[in-house]
Formats: structure tokens, C-alpha cells, sequence
């Protein structure tokens, strides 16, 4: 894992010196070793943190006229270094950075659906004069661009781009739209006017001479309905899949680990890493001491002990809080997607003492379907099958199916009841927003202005065009695939920026290729069988977990008692950030409302989180004459 950045500068020699200030805004990205590579045209700048063939890693590399800064991992890259080589390729280190500058210099682009990790890159072909930017298929690893004043560049975080003076730090008013609605920014844009994130699944070619920029998308999941399927036959195929994911992902120079919640997705890689590990495998767990509502230690403890894992638990409290939050403002870049990205931090500080790696469950809500919305939303569309007289298809959930799960909803019914509301008989993209969407209590501590800009939002039409992507498949398939293209990058932004702030390197071995591009191909009644959420991912995990996490119903989603600290100790800097001068001007909020809010929000809203993200990262990143 690293930090990369880069300038195309048709007809000059970009500026050394700034590369490096660049650079050394994500020093914590890469503490380890750095290096830097000019010639005219291009620049680029890395900063290292050493995980495989610490010795010999050293970026840039270069070989044949290309040269390649990347931020990541490749997990099969020992399987693809054995392909090259028996195509004539010879090599001088055992890193996988040079296996991936070679695969390069045998494919082309191409190359690029062929590896199974996480990575960003620059890459300079001085062959050909151009400069590619690609970004691996999930968005696990971050890389931004900003063009102006004659050139391009490329960064792992917002915050170097920033160091050049000719980047300006405005908001995007339509990326703010996204984050009242949404609490995240959908497709390229970020909430910094001109600053664009490269898509995941993409690769961007600019012309070194003329500037000339041209995007493709590499890879997408076919989610097409696969008919009828056999559950017991699918969870074997997907527990092979994830144990091979998690073994490759357990490949490393330096001592690995993982998170643990206590929930299905962190216990079952912590039970999968156990197995591949070569020595005493340690888990990270993170818990409040403000009630069994924020402590799920017993869950993580008993898999822990099940596994036979040296399991190490963090108590954090409020005063942690107050500290790190304006710092955590600044290494996110933007407002980040729930209050779960503090406890993350300080559980990844802790293991960052422990450990250099740290494996983690990301992704498995979207790809087995957990989320209750999933449920809501196959429920309302068998409803509307129903009653247009439509019968259920081969693999499709039946009502009778859906019915069973029915229980799962009971804290959900004042979502329901705000969906069902307006109808189900609205078009599909519009009853799944109204499933995401949080503008209801953002709109209630805006101020009237930003309310009446907040009705007459582009968001609808917007995600419309995401929702439709995924092609012809199933509502429940459509929804799977929304997430995974736009909420899902928002979560792995966090899990990065987390992790790197401390130096350390988070992997997810349930977002490989092999294995999403497998679920996807299975019917919606194997996926939620029996109206049950992860029901695929239940029997996959069955030979291996403790019935007592196989079978909760209770999981948190590491939730933060924040609402609880805004009216105690809390108070004053909570106040001091939503009602200060800096903060009433901007006119984004009702001051009157924030004032009641702080003291009236129900516990798990995230009304009061939203709004001090955004405050916090105008004071950090917008406002200071420097960041």
C-alpha cells in the first residue's frame, strides 16, 4: 500500500519540488522509502509502504520505455509472474509491482481485468507518449485527478492535489446535493469543484503532447438472471472461492491480521485467515463501554476463541472523540459515509502496533444481499408482480418466500412506512432512492434556502442512470449492483483512508472478481432463500462459524454513541463546530435546528453525524489558507 502522485505537462518538465510537496502531503501513505521520475511531459512522485519484497520494490520502476507508480496489492501476481516468464519475461525482483509493469508490456491495457487485487497506478508508456491512470474494479484503492493551468494530475488523496497552488478549494454545489441526500457523492464527482475521482473498473488515457483524455471501463458484473440454482451446490462453489481469496490475500512479507466485529463477514476471513495463517494469527476489535447497544466484544471474543486467534480488544471512549475527529477531517478529504469511520480509526491505530496488514469483511452486505432494504425492495416488487397478475419465474422469490422474513423488518417500519407513503407503484430507481436516501433528516436543520435547492435536485435523474447499468435483471439484482458501483466506494474510501493513516494496509478478500462475478450469476431465491438476508452466505459460512454469529439477528454496524456524548461531555465541541461564526455564514444549516437536534436526536440517527462532517471538513479543507 502507497501514495502516488503525477503530472502531464505537455512541452515542459513538470516541477520537481512540487511533486514533492505533493508527495509529502501522504507521507503517512508511505513512511517506508519514496521516489521520483521526470522527463518532459510527465512527472511522478511515490511514497512507499514496503509489504512484499521490501528490498527490491522501489518505485517508480521502469522496464522496456514504461514507467509505473502503484498503490496496492496483486494477489495472484505469483500466478501471473509464472505465465509471463514462460513467455520469455525475465525478472529482477519478487515484487509485484514488476509483475505488473511487465503484464503492461505484454497486454496493453488489457491487462488490467486480468489481475486480481486492489491497485491504482500511473503508468508512462513513452512508446506510444501517453499516460494511463487505471483503478481496480471496486474502488478499494483511491486515485483523483484535477486538470487546469496546461496540465493533469493525479493523486491517491485530494489533500496533494491540493498542495498545488493552481487547484482551487470550492464546493461542487451538485456534489453537495448528493451528500444531504446521500451522505456520499455519486459517479466522479467529489464535493471539490474540478477535482474527480477516477472510476472504479476504469482506466484514462491522456495524450502526453496534446492533453487529450479518453475513459474506458474495463469490467462489469453481469448480474442477467441465471434461472433456477442449487443452494447447497452454490454455497460450496462459494466458500471455495473465498477461501482461495482469503489465502492469496494472506500472501505477504510482513505480519498480517485482521479485523473482528463479531459479525458474519469479519468472522468468517478471521476464520478463513486462521487456517492459512503460519503462525499465531491476532484479531482487532473495537468496543464502547456505553451499553450492550455498542458493544458486540462477546461475539468477536467467542469467534475469536472458536478459531483459536490471539484476539486483541480496544475500549474506546468520548475523549478519543474530541481528539481525533479534526484530524480525521483532514485524512478523509471528504465527509465520510457514518460515524462507524471513527472506531474504525482507532481500531486500525491499535493494530497498526501489531500488525502491518489487516484483513477485513468490507463488501459482504452488498454482494450476498444484507442490508433489510434488499428485502424491502423484492418485497414491494413481488407486490407489484402480484398484483399485475405476473407469476414468479424460475429463481425468482416468491411472496410466500418473502413473507418468511417479514420478522427482519420490525425496525424498519418507519422506513417502510415513509416509502410506502408515496406508493410502490413508482418507477424502480425512484422506490430504491427513497430506500437510501437520508434527505428527510438532512431538510429538517437546513436552512430555507438550501431546502428549496435540495427540492429541485438532480439527484433523481442521476441515479436513475446508475440504477439502470446493471442491465436486465432483477429489481433485487439492481439494487445489488447500485450499491456496489456508488455506496460501496464510499465505504472502501473509509476503510483506505483509516487504515493508511496510520501506515497500515487493509485488505478485502470478499471483493474479488472470481467470486462477486459468481454470486451475481445466482437466482434472487438462492441468494435470500427463504426471505433470509445473506441466506447464501449463511450456508457457505455454516462448516466453519459458532451457531451464535451464524445465526444473529442483532448485528451493529459499529455503532458510535454519539448522540449520547452530544449532550454530555461533547456538548461544547459540538456546538463549537455546527454554531460557530464560520458555520451560521455559510448558510447551508438553520442554526435553530442544530440547536435542537444536539439535544433531541434519537440514538443511530445520522442527521447530527452528517452535519458535522460537513462542517468539519469545510473548516479543515475548504477555509485554511493551506492544507
Amino acid at each position: 500500500m502507497c501514495g502516488l502522485v503525477a503530472v502531464v505537462q505537455p512541452g515542459r518538465v513538470p516541477d520537481r519540488a512540487l511533486l514533492a510537496r505533493m508527495a509529502a502531503a501522504i507521507a503517512h501513505r508511505g513512511p517506508d522509502d519514496e521516489g521520483q521520475f521526470v522527463a518532459e511531459g510527465i512527472g511522478m512522485h511515490h511514497r512507499r509502504l514496503s509489504i512484499i519484497d521490501i528490498a527490491g520494490g522501489h518505485q517508480p520502476m521502469s522496464a522496456d520505455g514504461v514507467v509505473i507508480v502503484f498503490n496496492g496489492e496483486l494477489y495472484n501476481y505469483l500466478e501471473l509472474r509464472r505465465d509471463l516468464q514462460a513467455q520469455g519475461h525475465v525478472f529482477t525482483t519478487r515484487s509485484d509491482t514488476e509483475v505488473l509493469l511487465r503484464m503492461y508490456l505484454q497486454h496493453g491495457p488489457q491487462c488490467f481485468s486480468q489481475l486480481d487485487g486492489m491497485f491504482a497506478l500511473v503508468l508512462y508508456d513513452a512508446r506510444q507518449r501517453v499516460c494511463i491512470a487505471a483503478r481496480d474494479p471496486f474502488g478499494i484503492k483511491p486515485l483523483y485527478w484535477w486538470r487546469g493551468a496546461g496540465r493533469i494530475a493525479f493523486a491517491s488523496e485530494i489533500k496533494a492535489l491540493l498542495r498545488d497552488p493552481a487547484v482551487a478549494r470550492e464546493l461542487d454545489p451538485v456534489a453537495l446535493e448528493d451528500y444531504l441526500g446521500l451522505q456520499y457523492v455519486l459517479g466522479e464527482r467529489t464535493l471539490f469543484a474540478g477535482i474527480s475521482k477516477l472510476q472504479p473498473a476504469h482506466y484514462q488515457v491522456v495524450d502526453v503532447d496534446t492533453l487529450t483524455v479518453r475513459n474506458v471501463r474495463y469490467w462489469q458484473a453481469d448480474y442477467a438472471d441465471a434461472g433456477a440454482g442449487d443452494a447447497e451446490s452454490a454455497a460450496e462453489e462459494v466458500r471455495a472461492l473465498l477461501d482461495a481469496s482469503v489465502m492469496r490475500q494472506m500472501r505477504s512479507d510482513v505480519p498480517v491480521g485482521a479485523y473482528l466485529s463479531g459479525g458474519l463477514d469479519s468472522s468468517l476471513v478471521c476464520a478463513l485467515a486462521v487456517d492459512h495463517a503460519g503462525a499465531p494469527f491476532r484479531s482487532f476489535t473495537g468496543a464502547f463501554r456505553e451499553g450492550p447497544s455498542f458493544d458486540e466484544s462477546g461475539h468477536a471474543l467467542t469467534l475469536a476463541r472458536h478459531v483459536g486467534a490471539q484476539a486483541d480488544l480496544l475500549w474506546i471512549d468520548e475523549a478519543d472523540w474530541i481528539e481525533e475527529m479534526p484530524r480525521l477531517a483532514w485524512q478523509m478529504d471528504e465527509p465520510a459515509a457514518g460515524p462507524g469511520l471513527f472506531p474504525q480509526f482507532m481500531v486500525s491505530r491499535a493494530a497498526a502496533g501489531k500488525v502491518k496488514v489487516c484483513l477485513g469483511g468490507q463488501g459482504g452486505d452488498e454482494i450476498f444481499g444484507g442490508y433489510a432494504r434488499y428485502l424491502i425492495g423484492a418485497l414491494e416488487q413481488a407486490l407489484i408482480d402480484a398484483m399485475g397478475g405476473r407469476e414468479p419465474g424460475p429463481g425468482e422469490l416468491t411472496l410466500g418466500e418473502l413473507e418468511r422474513g417479514l420478522g427482519t423488518l420490525g425496525p424498519y417500519r418507519s422506513l417502510l412506512r415513509r416509502s410506502w407513503a408515496q406508493g410502490i407503484d413508482a418507477p424502480a430507481h425512484l422506490r430504491y432512492l427513497r430506500l437510501v436516501d437520508r434527505s428527510d433528516a438532512a431538510e429538517q436543520i437546513l436552512s430555507p434556502s438550501m431546502r428549496e435547492r435540495l427540492a429541485h435536485s438532480s439527484l433523481p435523474e442521476r441515479f436513475e442512470q446508475l440504477f439502470e447499468q446493471a442491465g436486465d435483471c432483477s429489481h433485487l439484482k439492481r439494487m445489488l449492483h447500485a450499491d456496489l458501483v456508488s455506496s460501496l466506494p464510499a465505504l472502501l474510501q473509509v476503510e483506505d483512508r483509516v487504515s493508511m493513516a496510520v501506515s497500515l494496509e487493509s485488505r478485502v478478500p470478499l471483493l474479488g472478481v472470481e467470486l462477486v462475478e459468481a454470486v451475481a450469476r445466482l437466482p434472487d431465491s438462492v441468494l435470500l432463500a427463504g426471505g433470509q438476508l445473506k441466506a447464501l452466505m449463511r450456508r457457505a459460512a455454516a462448516p466453519l462459524l459458532p451457531s451464535s454469529i451464524l445465526n444473529r439477528s442483532d448485528k451493529m454496524g459499529f455503532p458510535v454513541p454519539l448522540q449520547r456524548w452530544a449532550r454530555g461531555a461533547s456538548r461544547n465541541f459540538v456546538r463549537d463546530v455546527l454554531l460557530c461564526r464560520r458555520a451560521r455564514e455559510r448558510g447551508i444549516f438553520d442554526p435553530a435546528a442544530i440547536e435542537r437536534l444536539i439535544d433531541n436526536e434519537a440514538e443511530f440517527g445520522r442527521a447530527l453525524w452528517g452535519a458535522l462532517q460537513l462542517e468539519l471538513w469545510h473548516q479543515t479543507m475548504i477555509d485554511p489558507a493551506t492544507v
